[in-house]
């Protein structure tokens, strides 16, 4: 049984499962499947590795573990994934903004899309007078790792780079984590969070600009978190080319160019 027209007409706009029809009270053999081959593709996802060597050509970074001892380790204690491996030394650098690209749960997004963030980000940060600190790659790594390594640096502030849980729909999304004066101890409510940074979701150009603009909002809060309403301003999809005098001269609306060039 074929799903109506105007359900059909939804999927050209999103990539979830919606008007796959049913036969009885089941979905179409063909749906089924799709979505266990899918299921089956977000559980291999999180176990995908990062090629440390390239990134950290790519990168110019130091590599550093957390304490967990292998991937399942990682799995099974997220703790672990929080802190660093024993015996960890990381030059202090007073002040700097830390940047953390970590693997977290899936690698995919990150390998891809890190390098040219990272470009992008320590470019804007450097324009605003930061002192920005090598990036740091950590592997078997949790948000909260950035925490220790933002302390063990001295950072004011830290931004923690790591690839997000894989989805049904999506195996190479990244999200990145901002936290002012970074310890361990700090919460998930003393963090900002920009999520899905991936070709089908938030470009690494739209993604770099609102980070920039939280890590302005945050130095003049002196906090990120809660405490950091993402304010920044939105720009119109379309805008009036001209103005019009009466109902019958209608607007001409032209596309405002985004910061990818879409």
């Amino acid at each position: 049984m074929s799903a109506p027209t105007l359900w059909r007409d939804l999927r050209r706009f999103t990539a979830a499962r919606v008007a796959l029809g049913r036969v009885g009270n089941g979905l179409p053999t063909a749906a089924h499947l799709d979505f266990q081959e899918a299921h089956a593709q977000a559980r291999d996802a999180v176990w995908s590795k990062l090629d440390v060597p390239a990134l950290q050509a790519a990168l110019g970074a130091q590599v550093v573990a957390s304490a967990a001892p292998d991937r399942r380790g990682y799995l099974l204690r997220p703790d672990l994934g929080r802190r660093l491996a024993e015996g960890t030394v990381l030059a202090p650098r007073p002040g700097c903004f830390a940047i953390v690209v970590a693997d977290g749960l899936c690698a995919t997004g990150v390998q891809a899309q890190a390098p040219a963030l990272v470009a992008a980000l320590s470019a804007g940060l450097q324009a605003a007078g930061w002192d920005v600190a090598p990036p740091v790659i950590a592997t078997q790594a949790r948000v909260a790792i950035g925490d220790a390594i933002g302390q063990a640096l001295g950072a004011a502030m830290v931004a923690v780079l790591i690839g997000e849980r894989p989805g049904l729909s999506a195996l190479d999304s990244m999200g990145i984590y901002l936290t002012h004066a970074p310890r361990p101890g700090r919460t998930d409510a003393e963090r900002n969070c920009i999520s899905n940074i991936r070709p089908g979701g938030l470009s690494v150009a739209e993604a770099t600009a609102k980070l920039l603009w939280l890590v302005a909002a945050a130095r003049s809060l002196g906090a990120t978190g809660v405490a950091l309403k993402d304010e920044q301003p939105v720009v119109p999809l379309l805008e009036v080319e001209r103005p019009f005098e009466n109902a019958a001269d209608p607007p001409v609306f032209s596309e405002v160019s985004q910061p990818d060039g879409r």
